[in-house]
């Protein structure tokens, strides 16, 4: 069995090591902004090419009336999405790519597979109305559930630490659907538009407001919920050990099939009679909305249980002070926690503090995994690195968590049964230090600002080993 490593070192001290080399002599296409570079220039293309495409068969009024209607949705499913990931917040360059990826790459791949397809069907059978039926029944759930899925698999594996659970599935997968609703709906709302152009037809008996109520105001959520499968999918693979090869592909393979299958669902509903339409959506979709939108909330709650779960431990060896664990896992006392930094010390503190959160958030499901014997090659030093930005931000953050502690839970119990087994001597409130514990937290003031910094902790690492023999 291997042994635990060394308690983390004092964030002042050297982090430079062989990796900074590595990258320093790396080949120029592995150099970062040759990577960002093509991944730009392939969507800001991919966006041209739709755009034109879009606009040729809506024309230039159509495309204009279905970007202003197309668009009212997006906010409130974006901001839906990122309500669900504020325990442990991605960064807005994941869901920028993500929401490109859908509504340029994806929507592009789309409009050229199935148009091919549906060709190429109608050209073999001779019959169109047939060739329409299967392409979107069966071939536009292939092809479109698999090229939003590429996004959730490009952020998987090149920004595996973002992506940790199934929160951050549900919310990559979400926000690219979105995208890709949202030019979906133009190009379908702007050729209503151009129908009603040639007939004459207006106002709520129009077509173009018929595909509004349906696409925008019934539906809005079609996309994003057949897709949230796959990042579920993906989400549980990245809960998986490392070494569960068979697992972290399957289960990924498992959720694109379950999308596949409801997309095509949906799309085929308008051939199950009059009502097909109308069944489909209130006995299937309208419960699977509500399954899965419980399933996740219920996921963010767990989230929350498990940062008070784990971040005691950390509390006990000295990084943080004993009401933390319990704020980091109140989402009210959180804002309550940033609102104070921004009242007493500016925008920047209430940034360094909603960071810390997030820093200390990570840290907790860092700790979960290598309990849990999932954990990565690389705990020790990601461990290391988010204890180091959570020192970096200590002076501010601490008093603005004290006084969250003291609003939201003002009878924070700490446990008098110190000390921590495994963790060293931490000292207990009210009474002097040993020779060698970490500082008291209880016994400095809770809302001093410039107090003299904490020293980095002594204590030796936490007796559990986060690999297995």
């Amino acid at each position: 069995m291997s042994t635990f490593p060394a308690y983390p070192t004092h964030p002042g001290g050297p982090t430079g090591g062989p990796a900074e080399g590595a990258l320093r002599h790396a080949h120029w296409w592995q150099r970062k902004w040759v990577r960002y570079g093509a991944l730009i220039t392939l969507l800001a293309l991919s966006g041209l090419v739709i755009l034109a495409l879009v606009r040729q068969q809506t024309g230039t009024e159509g495309f204009l009336v279905g970007l202003g209607l197309a668009v009212l949705p997006v906010p409130l499913l974006v901001a839906a999405f990122r309500w669900l990931d504020r325990v442990e917040p991605g960064p807005w360059r994941n869901l920028l790519f993500a929401f490109a990826w859908g509504a340029c790459a994806a929507a592009l791949i789309a409009i050229v597979a199935n148009s091919f397809a549906t060709r190429w069907i109608a050209t073999a059978t001779a019959d169109p109305s047939s060739a329409d039926t299967l392409g979107a029944t069966l071939i536009a759930p292939v092809v479109e559930e698999s090229a939003k899925a590429a996004a959730v698999l490009l952020v998987f594996l090149f920004r595996r630490r973002d992506f940790t659970g199934i929160v951050d599935g549900v919310v990559i997968a979400g926000v690219t659907a979105t995208g890709f609703a949202f030019t979906e709906n133009i190009l379908y709302i702007g050729t209503a538009f151009g129908t009603d152009q040639l007939s004459g037809d207006r106002g709520l008996a129009s077509v173009t407001a018929a595909t509004f109520f349906v696409r925008v105001v019934m539906s809005p959520f079609a996309h994003p919920l057949f897709t949230v499968l796959t990042g579920i999918g993906f989400g549980v693979a990245a809960l998986s050990a490392e070494r569960q090869h068979v697992r972290r592909v399957l289960l990924p393979l498992t959720g694109l099939l379950l999308a596949m299958g409801m997309h095509s669902m949906w799309n085929g509903s308008s051939n199950f009679g009059e009502y097909g339409f109308y069944a489909v959506y209130g006995a299937f979709m309208v419960p699977a909305f509500g399954l899965l939108t419980f399933l996740v909330i219920w996921t963010r709650q767990r989230e929350l249980k498990t940062v008070r779960t784990e971040l005691p431990a950390y509390a006990a060896a000295g990084w943080l002070t004993a009401p933390e664990p319990y704020v980091l896992g109140s989402m009210k006392a959180r804002r309550l926690a940033r609102e104070y930094a921004a009242h007493h010390f500016g925008k920047a503190a209430a940034r360094s503090v909603a960071e810390y959160e997030a820093y200390a958030t990570s840290l907790a499901f860092l700790r979960h995994r290598g309990r849990s014997g999932r954990a990565n090659p690389d705990f020790v030093v990601r461990e290391r690195e988010l204890l180091q930005e959570l020192w970096r931000r200590r002076e501010v953050a601490r008093p603005s968590l004290a006084y969250a502690a003291h609003r939201a839970a003002p009878s924070v119990p700490v446990p008098p049964q110190l000390p921590w087994p495994g963790y060293g001597h931490a000292p207990v409130p009210g009474q002097p230090n040993p020779a060698g514990a970490p500082p008291n937290p209880a016994s400095a003031p809770p809302y001093a600002t410039g107090a003299t910094p904490y020293p980095a902790p002594a204590t030796p690492y936490p007796t559990y080993t986060p690999y297995q023999s």
